[in-house]
């Protein structure tokens, strides 16, 4: 396994430090009688998270964005690497030991439905993390649940009811009261509005954005559309088939993505100045997401770069800051002079080479 750097937090220390995260399952059967199938979803990922600071984790389906995410909140058991929660591994601990420090830690999911127990009133589900660790009983619980659902923006009488009988919007709040309800140091959104419509996605972002202010919770948000990355990040990692292919700071990556795959995830997103929507060249990528069973050799991505040279089929890049501290790049063709013009290079239809871009700025 290739070790990578820290995708660095500006924040101070850490309160989550991932290092060369690996999760592969077992498929079973076996693959060209090289025995049994192993899924890298997760092959070396390393991050951190500072206090209060929110870490947007994007990347197409299949990226294994969700895997990190439920390895970092203890949900799927590392294959290897280290996950440190406020400065203590948690990789290793057994469930009675990691059990006081799930406290520490909470997740919300995708679907709102799916996630909470049809059984279960509201009132219920949001005290249940509570009543789990022991921390308010009676009264004293009642408040507590009521104070989380008013500030989730639900009504205290809707306390008695059913997940059947909210809208999506609704339970997604009820997923977020529940997961914020013990006031994590660390809280985990797996895509938690792709899944409602867009104005309602935007009165969770910004719930979500207020509660991070107030509550001061770090967060590691997963996603696919850029825009609602780049709403709430501080800072941001794209993957690509189970490793991190760049990082930086949500303006930096904006204002100058360097990986080729970012420039690509970049040219779908539409922009709202239609002139400028037209004129723009769209980067589409050809061929799909290579198996994580059976991953390309040198860099994962080299299947589908529309500027890949001999190099990028044989070695693999390490997550490098060639442009500068602070932006951190998986690319062979990304140097001091700055990231391959990918679009340039479609709209020519061409691939051209590092030496060339080297001559043309000269």
């Amino acid at each position: 396994m290739t070790s990578v750097p820290q995708v660095r937090s500006q924040a101070g220390p850490p309160v989550l430090d991932v290092t060369d995260l690996s999760v592969h399952f077992s498929a079973g059967g076996r693959l060209l009688g090289r025995g049994r199938d192993v899924v890298r979803a997760v092959d070396g990922v390393s991050l951190r998270i500072g206090q209060g600071e929110v870490l947007g984790l994007v990347g197409e389906s299949g990226s294994g964005k969700s895997t990190v995410g439920r390895a970092v909140a203890g949900l799927l058991r590392p294959t290897s690497g280290s996950i440190s929660l406020g400065g203590r591994e948690i990789t290793r601990l057994s469930r009675s030991q990691m059990r006081p420090l799930r406290r520490d830690v909470h997740i919300v999911f995708q679907d709102p439905y799916s996630s909470l127990n049809p059984r279960m009133s509201i009132g219920a589900i949001v005290a249940e993390p509570l009543r789990q660790h022991g921390v308010a009983r009676g009264r004293e619980r009642d408040r507590q649940v009521d104070s989380m659902l008013a500030k989730v923006g639900l009504r205290a009488q809707l306390r008695d009811r059913y997940p059947h009988e909210l809208s999506g919007g609704q339970r997604q709040r009820v997923g977020l009261a529940r997961a914020l309800v013990l006031r994590p140091r660390l809280f985990v959104a797996d895509e938690p509005v792709s899944a409602l419509d867009v104005s309602v996605q935007a009165a969770i972002l910004n719930l979500l954005t207020d509660l991070q202010e107030e509550m001061g919770f770090s967060c590691l948000f997963i996603g696919h559309d850029l825009s609602v990355v780049e709403f709430i990040s501080d800072r941001i990692a794209v993957m690509y088939l189970g490793k991190i292919v760049e990082a930086t700071t949500r303006l930096r990556l904006f204002e100058q993505p360097q990986h080729p795959y970012t420039q690509a995830l970049f040219s779908a997103a539409p922009l709202p100045d239609p002139p400028l929507q037209r004129g723009r060249v769209r980067i589409v990528l050809s061929g799909d997401l290579p198996s994580p069973l059976d991953p390309p050799s040198g860099c994962s991505f080299h299947t589908r770069c529309p500027v890949a040279v001999e190099r990028c089929r044989s070695d693999e890049p390490a997550l490098t800051e060639v442009t500068g501290p602070g932006h951190a790049v998986a690319c062979h063709l990304v140097d001091e002079h700055g990231p391959p013009d990918v679009a340039a290079a479609v709209a020519a239809g061409t691939a051209g080479t590092k030496e060339d871009r080297v001559h043309d700025q000269a």
